[in-house]
C-alpha cells in the first residue's frame, strides 16, 4: 500500500523516530501504525531518537594518518564509562576510517556515507540503541598531502581529551620524510596541544577580530589614566602580546626557553637547507562548547523522590 506523508507524520510524532525509519517502518508492516511502532522498538530506533536529544560531552577526540590523509575526529558520548566499551572503541575506528577513504565536505555529507545495508546515521543509531547513550560524531578535519614535500604528524593527549593535526611543506621529499623534519612536526603538535594557538601567523588574525582588541586595549589605557600621547604605543605593545598568545610562529616554544617558535623551525630549516612552511594545523578539545549537565547525585535523588 501507499504510505502518505501524513501516516509518517504520525508515527514520528508517537516514536520520535527519524523520517526515514518511520517510513520503512509503516512499509515493512504495510501501515499498521500499531506493529510500526513494536517495529520500532524492536529496532530500538524510537529509544534512540528520544537519546539523541541528551547531552552528550564525553567520548574521545582521536586521529588516523593513512598514505596520504589525515584526520582528526571527535566523537562524543554521554559518560566515560561508556567511551571507554569495546562498542565505542569500534565506533571511533569505523569513523576514522570512513572519513579517510571518503574524505566527505562536511558532517551532513558524511551521515550519508554508506555503511552495510544503509547510512552512517543508521549505524549510529543502532550503536546508540544498543548502548543506551546518545553519541555523536561531532566533528572532523581532512589534511591531504599533495605530494611528498608535504608531510603530517598527530598528537592525542590525556587519552583522547585533545587532540591535534599539522601539516608542513619543505622544498624537497628527502627533506620532508626525513628525521628531522618529522621531529619537527612532533614538536609543533605538542606545542598546539599545550599552548592552543588559533592562528599560524599574524597574518590570519581576522581583521575584525583585531580592530575588536585594538579598541578593548584602547579603552583600557585611557581607562588606566595613560596619557593620550602614549596610548597608540600601549595599544600596540598590547597587540604584539596577543600576537604572541594566539599565534603559532609568535608563541615562546615550550622545549626551549626564550626561543619563538619560528626561531626555532628556521634553525631546524637552515640544518636541513631547505625552506619549511607550515600548512596547517587543526586542534580539537573534547566537549570543548558544550554545555554539560551540572545537577549532582543528590539533586537528583531528590527530584526522583520529590523530596
Amino acid at each position: 500500500m501507499d504510505i502518505s506523508a501524513a501516516m509518517v507524520k504520525e508515527l514520528r510524532e508517537k516514536t520520535g523516530a527519524g523520517m526515514m525509519d518511520c517510513k520503512k517502518a509503516l512499509t515493512e508492516t504495510k501501515g499498521d501504525l500499531k506493529k510500526a511502532i513494536e517495529f520500532l522498538r524492536e529496532k530500538g530506533l524510537a529509544a534512540a531518537a528520544k537519546r539523541a536529544g541528551r547531552v552528550a560531552a564525553e567520548g574521545v577526540v582521536a586521529t588516523l594518518i593513512e598514505n596520504n590523509v589525515g584526520v582528526l575526529v571527535e566523537v562524543n558520548c554521554e559518560t566515560d564509562f561508556v567511551a571507554k566499551t569495546e562498542d565505542f572503541s569500534d565506533l571511533v575506528k569505523r569513523t576514522l576510517n570512513l572519513l579517510a577513504k571518503e574524505k566527505p565536505a562536511d558532517l551532513d555529507t558524511f551521515l550519508t556515507l554508506k555503511v552495510n545495508e544503509g547510512t552512517f546515521e543508521d549505524y549510529l543509531k543502532s550503536m546508540i540503541a544498543k548502548t543506551g547513550e546518545n553519541m555523536a560524531v561531532r566533528r572532523f578535519a581532512i589534511f591531504e598531502a599533495k605530494d611528498a614535500t608535504e608531510n603530517m604528524t598527530s598528537y592525542v593527549h590525556l587519552n583522547g581529551k585533545i587532540g591535534v593535526l599539522v601539516k608542513a611543506k619543505a622544498d624537497s621529499a628527502e627533506v620532508a620524510q626525513s628525521d628531522a623534519f618529522n621531529e619537527l612536526l612532533k614538536d609543533l603538535a605538542l606545542q598546539i596541544a599545550a599552548a592552543n594557538p588559533l592562528y599560524i601567523n599574524r597574518l590570519e588574525v581576522d581583521a575584525q577580530k583585531l580592530e575588536e582588541e585594538k579598541k578593548i586595549y584602547r579603552v583600557q589605557a585611557l581607562q588606566e589614566g595613560k596619557p593620550e600621547a602614549i596610548v597608540d604605543k600601549i595599544v600596540t605593545g598590547r597587540l604584539n602580546k596577543y600576537y604572541s598568545e594566539v599565534c603559532l610562529l609568535e608563541q615562546e616554544f615550550i622545549r626551549e626557553d626564550n626561543v619563538k617558535v619560528e626561531a626555532h623551525i628556521k634553525s631546524v630549516a637552515k640544518d636541513l637547507n631547505s625552506n619549511i612552511t607550515i600548512l596547517g594545523f587543526v586542534r580539537f578539545e573534547r566537549g570543548e562548547g558544550i554545555e554539560k549537565k551540572s545537577d549532582d547525585l543528590a539533586a537528583e535523588v531528590a527530584k526522583m523522590t520529590n523530596s
